[in-house]
């Protein structure tokens, strides 16, 4: 036992994203997404979100301004892939120019994020990788998931134009990855689009979209969750032309037989999951109690209306969540007694273990690679939840709320779209640079490591610290925007730019700055049970 303690001491350290040794394939579990109607919002706004739970992606984020383009300009498309040469410990992609197309007139300014999130017109998007069928995978096209992202912000300012813009580009130029899904939102709505390449050596994709209801909250965890469509309902569903012909050329779907379901046509194994359903139960069990869904059912509605509006510290609740207080806490697994002889969850046991891989215990629920996994981990690289408003000026209305890191150690700060510059630590990729002061992720990166070492005590601490700082960015909220509001009714636009930009630069250097110092008290703290 006394190795096994060790071992469970060095485990936190070990699963860090920088020690990760996975390899990126179509069948990793890498993202979840939450989307929320305005009606079903306690404000009014329209929600989507992601967390980047990946190891290779990079780290940091940045403004990509407005430009004007001549005629005639060209744009060249870049594909993400394994690095073949990876110096040092942190794995990462390497960027491969796949060719050109033309450029548009004008682009909008956007954040740059792995996976590109906002634009200046409050369109917001969220992503989830889902694989689909092998033979699915495309190889010949020009545009992946992040190309697309970055493409629909800088040309569309709606979710209904970016879904029409993305099948309009897939069909020209080309998918050229494996399943993914974009939930796409804007000043009024929120759709789920689910793509799937061809095939090899085909150009196009096959796609699906389908709108959440204004008064419903919807999930993506890793699985297709689009399953009948009805096409003749312009407001709720949209598709490629070959959505249904690709299925039945390759014995996927009968019409004669069968009601057409996209998930199960073009990605069966991911309805199938344990790490993707758990997860879109764990969402519904969170924001709609009352309807108590089965945690093991494989069909899960595609979205659900809220107990209650869904706030933004609800959002915040369930992207911390590693199912703590249900029979999936992985925690349970390794207890002691406590003071008062009862049995208790040992201080050392952390939701982010992968005991299963090292085979020292009989797991309850386990954490796995590919079996189960909570909604927050210990490999995410970025998470944002991102607030679209009708009632206000872009300027103001478009809210990233970004944090990095495992969110369960983490907290969001708030950046708004029309900002002209974030703080350089966000800018300063960490994976680039290894270990550095100069990089934000990794003062997230270091305190989410620590903590997990003795999560039963540590994060008690991290909460006490983020907790604070998150409620007051909310509370801090309607007062900037209400001075960003006054300033754009006179007609100062630029000052009201200005104001939102360094107030952006203000939280995201305090969270920061406190992450930092939070990580050397509890190192120093903790210093004898190490």
């Amino acid at each position: 036992m006394i190795k096994y303690f060790f071992l469970l001491c060095l485990l936190p350290i070990a699963m860090t994203g920088q020690d990760a040794v996975f390899e990126h394939d179509y069948d990793a579990m890498e993202c979840t997404t939450v989307t929320v109607g305005k009606k079903a919002s306690a404000d009014g706004s329209v929600m989507t979100s992601h967390t980047d739970d990946s190891h290779r992606t990079r780290t940091d984020i940045s403004v990509v301004p407005a430009k004007d383009h001549p005629e005639g300009t060209m744009k060249t498309l870049y594909r993400r892939r394994v690095a073949t040469s990876q110096p040092g410990r942190m794995p990462k992609y390497e960027y491969v120019e796949t060719g050109q197309i033309p450029e548009v007139a004008h682009t909008f300014q956007y954040f740059n994020s792995a996976y590109p999130c906002m634009n200046e017109k409050q369109l917001a998007i969220g992503e989830s990788t889902f694989g689909g069928r092998a033979e699915c995978h495309a190889d010949t096209g020009l545009i992946d998931c992040s190309c697309l992202c970055m493409l629909l912000l800088e040309r569309c300012s709606t979710a209904r134009q970016a879904i029409c813009t993305a099948g309009e580009l897939l069909e020209k130029y080309g998918w050229n990855d494996g399943g993914e899904c974009l939930t796409i939102a804007d000043r009024t709505e929120v759709w789920h689009l689910e793509i799937v390449g061809p095939g090899k050596g085909k150009t196009g994709a096959v796609w699906v979209a389908r709108r959440v209801p204004d008064d419903h909250v919807s999930v993506n965890a890793n699985a297709a969750r689009i399953e009948e469509i009805d096409l003749k309902n312009k407001d709720f569903f949209m598709a490629s032309s070959n959505i249904f012909s690709v299925a039945e050329a390759n014995g996927w779907y009968d019409a004669k037989k069968e009601t057409f379901r996209f998930a199960y046509a073009y990605a069966p194994s991911s309805r199938t999951s344990v790490a993707c359903r758990r997860r879109e139960w764990r969402v519904f069990d969170l924001l709609a109690p009352s309807l108590k869904l089965n945690a093991d059912s494989e069909h899960y509605p595609f979205s659900v209306k809220p107990d209650s509006a869904v706030k933004k510290e609800d959002m915040v609740r369930v992207f911390k969540d590693y199912y703590e207080g249900t029979d999936f806490d992985i925690r349970k697994t390794l207890t002691v007694a406590g003071n008062d002889g009862k049995t208790v969850i040992s201080p050392i046991a952390s939701p982010f273990m992968k005991i299963d891989e090292l085979k020292l215990f009989r797991v309850n629920g386990g954490w796995s690679w590919r079996g189960e996994r909570t909604i927050a981990v210990h490999f995410t690289i970025y998470a944002t939840i991102l607030q679209c408003r009708d009632w206000m000026p872009d300027e103001v209305g478009g809210l990233c709320w970004y944090a990095l890191d495992n969110v369960a150690s983490s907290v969001y700060v708030p950046f708004y779209g029309s900002v002209k510059d974030l703080p350089q630590t966000y800018k300063t990729c960490g994976r680039e640079t290894g270990f550095s002061k100069e990089s934000a992720w990794w003062a997230f990166n270091r305190l989410g490591t620590l903590a997990a070492k003795r999560w039963g005590e540590m994060h008690l601490v991290v909460d006490s610290v983020w907790n604070p700082m998150q409620a007051g960015f909310f509370e801090e909220q309607d007062r900037i925007e209400a001075e960003a509001l006054a300033l754009l009714k006179q007609n100062k636009r630029a000052e009201a730019i200005d104001l939102l930009t360094e107030y952006s630069s203000e939280c995201g250097n305090a969270a920061v700055e406190t992450a930092w110092k939070t990580g050397d008290y509890i190192w120093t703290m903790f210093d004898g049970l190490w």
